[in-house]
């Protein structure tokens, strides 16, 4: 069986150590998968961007993550930001997120199978999943699920219910 192949969107990296969220037991969990070779994972020089904007040694601390985890680095291309002119000229991002149009873009036109965010403003919203699923299969991509932690992690291997 295929490994399913996962964005980890910038927030994840925040919520990795910020211990006084409640996704953050989830977040570490799903790192904690990743390691044990449940999923593929990608993340991108869009992400490095936002992380590169943190203070230290916050900022360390999550771009560390990345080497850590293994997290394969996609860059930017001439589809992806394609791809995210059409999110935002179609109303399903603001242009004043254009980093979210472009992570979502980056999973599409990577062929990656689910996005990973607690980007509930622009990201992990059911307007946000069923419009830019539509706009893909529209430009040839397929839709790519878009999920929070606590939707992919197993559970029972970490004493939670």
């Amino acid at each position: 069986m295929r490994r399913p192949k996962i964005y980890l969107e910038t927030t994840l990296f925040n919520y990795y150590f910020d211990t006084d969220r409640d996704a953050h037991p989830a977040t570490v969990a799903l790192f904690e998968e990743v390691a044990a070779g449940k999923y593929d994972a990608y993340t991108s020089t869009y992400v490095l961007d936002e992380l590169g904007a943190a203070p230290e040694p916050k900022r360390t601390n999550m771009l560390n993550l990345i080497s850590r985890y293994e997290i394969s680095l996609l860059s930017e291309n001439e589809e992806t930001i394609r791809l995210a002119n059409l999110y935002i000229k179609n109303g399903l991002i603001p242009e004043k997120y254009r980093t979210d149009g472009l992570h979502i873009a980056m999973a599409a036109v990577s062929d990656l199978d689910i996005i990973i965010s607690l980007n509930f403003q622009h990201i992990v919203k059911r307007k946000t999943k069923l419009e830019t699923s539509a706009l893909n299969a529209l430009n040839g991509y397929r839709a790519v699920e878009i999920l929070t932690p606590m939707e992919v992690v197993d559970y029972a291997n970490y004493g939670h219910n």
